[in-house]
């Protein structure tokens, strides 16, 4: 009997550091709890974060061990990433956005376009017409294709009533990185100064990969198991975050 118990726990041990180990170095599962980045990522989606994108730092290990300050085996993030990062307030809460300014860009929202180094982001306008939500609350929104400089395409959305206008001019500091939600107007991101602000490098976690699944909590709570077939979104298993 001692000898099985023994054999159990060096099981579990060994397992414990592998997934470590995978999840520290290869691809770590998050879960998405909030619209911000709706229509790309919906509440209910788990995805997978490469680790090895953008190199490491102590943020790439569990807790974030304070054992050292820089980033290694470093690769530059590019305008259109979908990003994993530590919140610069705690370099703790993790937060998920697109990565829109580079160091040394200039941002600035200008009636209602986005101006990145002086120039304006291109949009075109589509016919999007699924339903968008900013917590509970279904929003009618405009749905664009945005194209980066870069050649970068991904949809964005902006809320119909109460737009974000006009902002100040915002100028990304060397080492940091500015992030927007692509439910424009339900994301806290760097736009907020205070609360999210630029990102440094060394608080990148990883890139989003793809969504290896997704059930909609609307349909069926953790307590509503008879309805868990239906709410899984079967066409969203393992598609690729783009």
């Amino acid at each position: 009997m001692k000898k099985f118990i023994t054999e159990n726990i060096k099981t579990l041990f060994y397992a414990s550091i592998i997934a470590i180990i995978i999840r520290s170095l290869f691809f770590q599962p998050f879960h998405i709890p909030s619209s911000s980045m709706e229509p790309t990522l919906l509440i209910g989606d788990k995805i997978f974060v490469s680790k090895y994108s953008y190199g490491y730092s102590k943020h790439s290990f569990p807790f974030s061990p304070n054992l050292f300050s820089k980033r290694y085996f470093e690769k530059k993030p590019e305008r259109g990433d979908v990003v994993v990062f530590k919140t610069p307030v705690d370099n703790r809460t993790d937060y998920i956005k697109r990565l829109i300014g580079l160091p040394g860009d200039t941002i600035q929202f200008i009636n209602g376009e986005i101006f990145l180094n002086g120039y304006i982001i291109e949009k075109t306008k589509t016919k999007y017409k699924k339903n968008i939500y900013c917590g509970e609350t279904s929003i009618k929104v405009d749905a664009y294709i945005e194209t980066l400089p870069n050649k970068k395409k991904y949809l964005a959305v902006y809320s119909q009533e109460n737009t974000l206008l006009n902002s100040d001019l915002y100028k990304v500091p060397e080492g940091h990185y500015f992030f927007l939600g692509d439910n424009r107007d339900c994301s806290k991101d760097s736009r907020y100064l205070t609360s999210v602000g630029y990102v440094k490098i060394e608080n990148l976690v990883g890139k989003a990969k793809i969504i290896f699944f997704s059930n909609d909590k609307k349909i069926a709570n953790f307590m509503k198991f008879w309805k868990w077939p239906e709410s899984i979104r079967f066409n969203r298993i393992f598609s690729k975050i783009k």
